[in-house]
């Protein structure tokens, strides 16, 4: 069986060991046999499938966090990025005169 170069550095000097191969050139560890990952998600408030570049609006005013700027209900992001988070801000964007920001889904609709 012939390993594959590393994904990182493309040594092909890498070995197995146990169910991790590894490079020895820059350190880095990968699954031999990845399992399938779950794909990710996300709904908007009327329950419509995300995607990234997408385009969505505000369903309700909102308040940014350490400033005091509002999102105004109807403003129109255009291609949004769907990021998984540990907290429920999963779409990333970049509004027009406030700039990047991070929003929950149950805030918009899909456009």
């Amino acid at each position: 069986m012939e390993l594959p170069n590393c994904p990182k550095c493309e040594s092909t000097y890498t070995y197995e060991d146990g169910a991790l191969l590894i490079c020895p050139e820059c350190a880095y560890e990968w699954e031999a046999n990845p399992a399938e990952e779950e794909e990710f998600t996300v709904k908007d408030s009327n329950g419509a499938t995300l995607r990234s570049g997408d385009d969505v609006t505000i369903i309700k005013d909102l308040k940014i966090k350490g400033s005091s700027s509002v999102v105004k209900v109807g403003t129109k992001i255009k291609s949004i990025r769907l990021v998984p988070s540990p907290d429920d801000h999963t779409i990333d964007c970049k509004i027009p005169k406030i700039g990047a920001l991070k929003i929950t889904p149950q805030f918009v609709k899909k456009a």
